[in-house]
């Protein structure tokens, strides 16, 4: 059996707390065997929440999942800051401080976004060469998926930015879908040199020297048409992309579900149709994609979506233990640090 991978989970954040994310932590450890996770909150809470769900997290789970209490909570509502001076027991800097300790590997939470990328980096503080983490993850496509950042922790962004949110980009594909030479492209409103504002014409000509495999500018549609590995763009663009794509995709799925239940052909029409669209949901289903890296930091933090469910978090799980056995910050360490060592 491989070495075991510890995950500290922030168990009281998100929309749901304990009560999604006891039964998701309970399926990650049912098809992982080398996992083991930390539950983080309430200690009272969660023993409670575990016995109304029928989890015996003193039996087939014994040695593998634990609680460690933390007595307060991040709320969503709460600005960055006071988490970070004020909320020193919560959940969220508990289970930060264990991976900044060493009795976790990664850590998972769906609390507040500001919140957790403030206080990940004043604990774990950001790798050599990095200037500010970037939010990243993965959007399906029509070959597979693309992976963009940064989609909302740097609103506004310098040229040299874009140029380390590609380097980390670059990496982490490389790391996780083991693509040799992924191929990183600058979101812009044209392929054509031309085009962009200052920003994406400052990091284009940074990253034509780039030792990555840089393809120059792409669009919006090259999200999705599998012609790119990795797009980088600032945390506004990627942020207004990101909710737009979850809104079109809703969108269709509402409109798809009001046709198919016009009338009675339809419906007949939608039986015949089943398998068909139940592929189909299952390829754009965003529960497969939730959770969000944040890249740049020492350790590994991973974001999940606030309103996720059980199938959700799991996956946000999956992808901490992923990076977790790819060493992901391992990775983007050791090249920011020979790009460094290069400009000395």
């Amino acid at each position: 059996m491989p070495d075991q991978v510890i995950i500290a989970i922030d168990a009281m954040g998100g929309d749901f707390g304990p009560e999604v994310i006891l039964p998701a932590a309970v399926r990650v450890l049912e098809k992982q065997d080398n996992v083991g996770i930390i539950l983080v909150g309430d200690e009272a809470v969660l023993s409670a929440m575990a016995g109304q769900l029928n989890i015996d997290l003193a039996g087939a789970y014994a040695g593998r999942i634990e609680i460690q209490h933390a007595s307060q909570i991040v709320e969503m509502h709460d600005e960055p800051a006071l988490a970070i001076r004020k909320k020193k027991d919560s959940s969220m800097r508990v289970a930060i401080n264990m991976v900044h300790e060493g009795r976790a590997q990664a850590v998972v939470s769906a609390g507040n976004t500001g919140a957790l990328m403030g206080t990940a980096k004043f604990v774990l503080k950001t790798l050599p060469g990095i200037d500010r983490p970037a939010i990243s993850t993965t959007i399906p496509s029509m070959t597979g998926h693309t992976h963009m950042l940064d989609l909302g922790a740097n609103v506004d962004c310098s040229g040299e930015n874009l140029y380390q949110f590609a380097i980390m980009g670059s990496v982490l594909a490389e790391a996780v879908d083991n693509v040799d030479r992924p191929r990183v492209g600058l979101l812009n409103i044209g392929s054509e040199a031309m085009k962009g504002n200052a920003l994406v014409k400052e990091a284009d000509a940074l990253l034509a020297d780039a030792p990555i495999n840089y393809i120059g500018f792409v669009e919006g549609d090259d999200i999705y048409n599998g012609n790119v590995d990795v797009i980088v763009c600032d945390g506004f663009v990627g942020n207004v992309s990101l909710k737009t794509s979850e809104g079109v995709a809703k969108m269709i799925s509402h409109f798809m579900k009001q046709e198919f239940t016009r009338n009675i052909y339809s419906k007949l029409a939608a039986m015949i149709a089943m398998p068909v669209l139940k592929a189909f949901r299952s390829r754009i289903d965003p529960r497969a994609y939730n959770g969000a890296s944040m890249l740049g930091l020492s350790s590994i933090v991973i974001k999940s979506h606030g309103g996720a469910d059980v199938f959700g978090f799991a996956n946000a799980i999956k992808i901490a233990v992923l990076e977790v056995e790819k060493t992901v910050p391992q990775h983007i360490r050791a090249r920011m640090e020979s790009l460094l060592e290069k400009s000395l």
